[in-house]
């Protein structure tokens, strides 16, 4: 059974989704951030397949969220760790944890709880704006087409219809 790939739709959402994959992809990487880097490690936390956590780790690798490294010469044993691309990755998870936090608690409460060792309370992500600070929600942020869009599709309907009239191109909007 052959897989979609969304690896060249124009959508930062629908990439990421093709990178990750699936659930293991997600669980090994909350896995890493928690600490573990090793195979067994992994294996014995997840309770995970060996040939799957074998390629969900090459695909991690691949895609430059982890890079292997080796712990151990006789046998060759790697630990894996987060390249600065992994490491940028927490933020989602953490967004991903708050959210699940909220939504899918029972009610014992929170799982996990992240502690923030810089100012040394417990916390939860927020995604806020990038230039005010402001919480970001469906009902105060819109989007429209970036530079990167495919300037072929700009005049497709479906695109006039998904993002407006105003579209980017070539670093102008275009209405």
């Amino acid at each position: 059974m052959r897989r979609t790939s969304f690896a060249g739709w124009p959508c930062s959402i629908a990439r990421t989704v093709d990178l990750l994959g699936d659930a293991w992809t997600l669980l090994v990487l909350r896995e890493v951030f928690y600490g573990q880097s090793r195979f067994d490690g992994f294996v014995d936390s997840l309770g995970i397949a060996r040939n799957t956590l074998a390629d969900r780790l090459r695909r991690l690798e691949d895609a430059g969220l982890l890079e292997r490294h080796a712990y151990q010469s006789d046998p060759v044993r790697h630990e894996y760790l987060p390249t600065e691309m992994g490491r940028d990755f927490f933020g989602v998870m953490a967004a991903i944890n708050a959210w699940g936090d909220r939504w899918l608690a029972e009610d014992a409460g929170e799982p996990v709880v992240m502690h923030h060792t810089s100012c040394g309370h417990d916390t939860r992500a927020r995604v806020v704006c990038s230039s005010c600070g402001e919480p970001l929600n469906d009902e105060n942020v819109t989007v429209r087409t970036g530079p990167g869009y495919p300037a072929r599709l700009l005049d497709d309907p479906g695109v006039k219809a998904r993002f407006g009239t105003e579209a980017h191109v070539d670093g102008a909007h275009r209405a």
